[in-house]
């Protein structure tokens, strides 16, 4: 073996640890530059880029959902109308003159007379002829199992 491939000592009098200290790392991870021979290269990137990219995929993201809610408000507030209008007829129909049972299922008709006076009919409209002069039709309901009614055809503004 020749003398230049020897190993030499180490002398460690001669050893300068501050220039030691600018040459190790505590944590080789975090370096910027790969620190072992098959270590890979770490490139900066562009952190505005990303951040740009990452927050417009957020904001479309929950834009997204809020229009799934909005759109799911929408409906609950359609149903909750629909149940104040049911609600809303079905007490002016109780508060009225019903000479008769009303069943499930079937259609009646609301009438109001001239002196004001409201009562249910079993007699559609096209039913009474002559007769209709006084009395004024205003709703083509039906009895629902609920015991609410719906309303097929009204003339009133249900409030």
């Amino acid at each position: 073996m020749s003398d230049d491939k020897k190993p030499k000592p180490v002398d460690l009098d001669n050893i300068n640890l501050d220039l030691m200290k600018l040459k190790v790392t505590d944590m080789p991870s975090l370096l910027e530059y790969a620190h072992t021979v098959g270590g890979f290269a770490i490139t900066p990137t562009n952190q505005g880029a990303i951040k740009s990219n990452a927050r417009s995929a957020m904001v479309e993201q929950t834009e997204e959902q809020l229009n799934i809610i909005y759109e799911q408000m929408k409906t609950l507030a359609k149903q909750v109308q629909d149940i104040k209008k049911r609600v809303y007829i079905s007490d002016l129909i109780y508060n009225v003159e019903i000479p008769f049972t009303p069943v499930i299922g079937k259609t009646y008709y609301l009438y109001e007379e001239n002196t004001g006076k409201r009562y249910l009919s079993l007699v559609s409209p096209d039913e009474w002829g002559k007769a209709m002069d006084s009395q004024v039709f205003l709703a083509e309901i039906r009895l629902n199992a609920d015991h609410t009614w719906k309303v097929i055809k009204s003339t009133i503004e249900l409030s």
